[in-house]
């Protein structure tokens, strides 16, 4: 049987899309981050940059799958540069705050990377 690849995520935005529809925008990033929690192949990592960082702090509607994720053992690595820019640093509440060399090394570490 062949073994499951692994896979880093990459969220650039808080949510999925591209769309003027920011409800649904937001929705299918919910829907899609629930069930990755709740997959039996999760993936290695999940990068967050720019408005992706949103989806990590205070107040976000995914926290708890995030949360879930991280518990299995999910790097969730946020992007520092896109926290102090949107002053959200303080208000992060899942995932550590790295930099751009801590993420590209997640990726290179995978078999695959998939942008969101």
């Amino acid at each position: 049987m062949e073994s499951a690849k692994s896979v880093v995520i990459v969220f650039k935005n808080d949510g999925l899309g591209t769309t003027t529809a920011e409800e649904l925008k937001h929705k299918l990033g919910a829907t899609f981050i629930s069930l990755m929690a709740d997959s039996e192949n999760p993936p290695r990592a999940i990068c967050f940059y720019t408005d992706g960082v949103r989806l990590a702090y205070d107040g976000s509607p995914v926290l708890d799958p995030l949360k879930a994720l991280e518990a299995q053992g999910v790097r969730l690595i946020l992007c520092t540069t896109g926290l102090n820019y949107l002053g959200l640093m303080d208000q992060v509440r899942v995932g550590i705050p790295g930099g751009m060399g801590d993420m590209i090394a997640a990726m290179w570490s995978t078999d695959s990377v998939l942008m969101v």
